[in-house]
């Protein structure tokens, strides 16, 4: 039998980009390209782990962007095949580190701040959350090829993923921790709004004060319907491209990065 292509691939030990994302891209290019077609079996688990000495949780991360995605499809007892396109999220993917990785590039974020605290009346209806919860707060410069592109202030309930530390942030992709633990982004409302840049926004993106940006706010849920993300970002305007495709299947919606 002939070797699945995937497993012609390699990794990169040396490169900044997590092992996971690396491994979602190989398979993602494969699949895009249609060297894996609609219903191929993928390799298993053991057979990718074995192949890029990796461990098995890392290749359930990969697996798990794919299948949230719509690449693939995992059937209980068989395996996980390639899936049909019609049923492919369309829009912006969710994981910035999945996002940029695809296209290429290597992704970085720098830490700025990160707390715990009573959120304001405006995230607090936003989210939807009761008295007394408390929310993670942190904000993120999202870096691509190492010059920064977003800065973005993030904020989650904190019973989600009690014991999250700044050292985690540093080191992990917090929907990649959210999704060993059942939270998985299910829906998601975006909007853009065209804005120049403050003094204090300006500094930490590397741009004059005034330069043009895209202020974007996100708020995602699960499929349960409840509320457990809400993003605020300005964007490079000089960096970065909004392109809206409209088909007879529907309208699709992709972030460009210069």
């Amino acid at each position: 039998m002939e070797e699945n292509p995937i497993l012609k691939a390699s990794l990169s030990m040396a490169s900044d980009i997590p092992l996971y994302a690396q491994l979602t891209g190989i398979i993602k290019n494969t699949i895009t390209s249609g060297t894996l077609r609609v219903g191929d079996l993928l390799p298993s688990e053991a057979e990718l782990c074995d192949k890029f000495e990796i461990s098995r949780n890392t290749v359930r991360q990969a697996i798990g962007s794919l299948e949230e995605a719509g690449f693939v499809v995992r059937k209980r007892g068989k395996g996980t095949f390639v899936a049909d396109p019609s049923t492919r999220r369309k829009g912006v993917q969710y994981s910035f580190t999945t996002e940029i990785s695809s296209m290429g590039k290597h992704p970085s974020s720098t830490l700025v701040s990160f707390d715990i605290i009573d959120p304001a009346p405006k995230i607090k209806r936003l989210m939807a959350l009761e008295d007394g919860v408390k929310v993670y707060c942190f904000t993120r410069v999202r870096n691509v090829d190492n010059e920064p592109l977003i800065l973005e202030t993030s904020y989650y309930p904190q019973h989600i993923y009690p014991n999250l530390t700044r050292e985690m942030l540093e080191t992990h992709s917090f929907y990649s921790l959210l999704y060993h633990v059942g939270v998985v982004p299910f829906a998601a409302e975006d909007s853009y709004e065209a804005v120049t840049l403050g003094e204090y926004e300006a500094k930490l993106l590397g741009c004059v004060p005034g330069a043009a940006a895209f202020h974007h706010q996100r708020r995602t849920t699960m499929e349960n319907g409840l509320v457990y993300e809400c993003t605020s970002s300005y964007m490079r305007g000089d960096r970065v491209r909004l392109d809206v495709c409209f088909q007879k299947s529907g309208t699709s919606f992709t972030r460009v990065v210069d």
